[in-house]
């Protein structure tokens, strides 16, 4: 695929009703800010003609930034040395860009290093989002977007793109709440459950971690794709909870699926069965923060669950082993673990010299996973005007282990989940993958 950029610009905020902020603002980081990815996260979206042009696309983001003023803003550090963001309007960057093939020609999209022509680098960006709008001959757009995990999660994030595309079609951008200081520790703190080694670790722990991990990173890994139909999640989830007593409710889609592919994954990795494995589960604290944080809220509010097993009872005990796993881990992560939290982040991590274990530059996970869960966010309403993506996907992360579960661009409820294994682990992965029966023989 090659790509020709055409031009590459700063954007800054466009106040269309009101006057300009004539001051920059310091917005401080919430725990939950600074416990999470320090780093960009690419996405990529395919439109089919006919598309808007160019500068009613900018116009748009300039608009939406008047509302998400962080994201026009930069990180820096406060007199105290904390972590901000700056509210300065320096902009974010906007790059347009052009094929001279057909997107047919590279559709449907492969999970490889050419995805990454699609969106401005991720190295050493100090603006917290950038767009690159590629044209195609056949009149098809690609919008790559990046943006900076420690303004915003997920969730955040894609409600941004909605206001995005609300400005594009001259409509009203919801309402959006900015406060950050609104997670307060309790007086006097009560830490509750072990932080660390969950959400923080010692400096002293990363760095033994990296030394494990230099001689596997020669190693090959491709970041495969998979399709579950609707037919066979159905039976997925049958099977998981055909042992649940969860007072006879089925477990969700989501955890019978994660709970798949985790003893799926540990089967193609051939590990031994003494080992220990984990999966890193992100939960949305808004849902259960006691009051609810409302979903206007914008910044990060996202911990996780660890269901944590013996690779031999994940892979000799049936499916709804797994799947409870899964869920009364991620049951724990309740108002009580977040407010936990919320004091221990506040009173230990300076007093014991601890760092997020959230680290973007680990290549590979082995025997441990991390899921992030695109299923319920409204990434696919990104409409500039001319109707929504027929395509939506991750950029290319080969991080062995991490995966990511989308839905699929069929939109029938069906599943598209990326998983970077090790080469030589794909085979078996392949001919596993879509086996209800074949792990209970290990």
């Amino acid at each position: 695929m090659k790509v020709k950029i055409e031009s590459s610009k700063i954007t800054k905020p466009f106040y269309e009703d009101i006057p300009p902020p004539t001051k920059s603002y310091i917005l401080p980081l919430s725990v939950f800010d600074k416990v999470t990815y320090e780093a960009h996260i690419a996405v990529i979206y395919a439109y089919r003609p006919p598309t808007p042009p160019n500068a009613a696309i900018q116009l748009g983001l300039q608009k939406a930034l008047a509302s998400y003023r962080e994201w026009a803003g930069r990180l820096g550090k406060d007199d105290h040395k904390n972590p901000v963001i700056l509210l300065n309007d320096e902009g974010v960057r906007f790059v347009e860009a052009s094929s001279d093939s057909t997107l047919d020609k590279i559709i449907p999209f492969r999970p490889s290093s050419s995805l990454l022509n699609l969106h401005p680098s991720l190295n050493n960006v100090v603006e917290l989002v950038q767009v690159q709008v590629t044209r195609f001959t056949c009149g098809s757009l690609v919008v790559g977007f990046t943006a900076h995990h420690t303004v915003a999660d997920g969730h955040s994030t894609s409600n941004f793109l909605v206001a995005w595309g609300q400005a594009c079609r001259g409509l009203a951008i919801n309402s959006v709440l900015h406060d950050r200081t609104i997670f307060n520790p309790r007086n006097p703190p009560l830490v509750e459950y072990e932080h660390k080694g969950a959400e923080f670790m010692s400096k002293f722990v990363k760095k033994e971690n990296s030394l494990n991990e230099t001689h596997h990173v020669s190693e090959d890994i491709v970041v495969h794709k998979v399709h579950f139909t609707i037919e066979f999640l159905a039976k997925l989830k049958a099977k998981a909870s055909s042992m649940n007593n969860n007072n006879n409710r089925p477990y969700s889609t989501f955890k019978s699926l994660v709970a798949h592919l985790w003893r799926v994954i540990t089967k193609a990795r051939g590990l031994s069965g003494f080992e220990t494995t984990h999966i890193r589960v992100s939960v949305n604290g808004r849902t259960r923060l006691n009051p609810r944080v409302p979903n206007e809220y914008f910044g990060n509010l996202v911990l996780w669950a660890f269901p944590t097993a013996k690779v031999k009872d994940l892979l000799t005990e049936p499916l709804p082993y797994a799947t409870k796993l899964i869920h009364d881990a991620v049951i724990k992560v309740n108002n009580n673990y977040f407010r936990s939290f919320i004091d221990f982040a506040n009173h230990k991590v300076k007093e014991e010299d601890l760092i997020p274990t959230s680290d973007m530059s680990k290549h590979i996970l082995c025997p441990n996973l991390e899921v992030d869960s695109w299923l319920r966010f409204p990434f696919y309403d990104l409409d500039f005007g001319t109707g929504c993506p027929y395509m939506f996907m991750p950029s290319y992360f080969p991080t062995e282990g991490m995966m990511f579960l989308l839905p699929s661009f069929i939109g029938d409820g069906s599943i598209d989940v990326f998983i970077p294994l090790f080469q030589d682990n794909l085979p078996t992965f392949k001919k596993i993958c879509y086996s209800l029966d074949l792990l209970e023989n290990y």
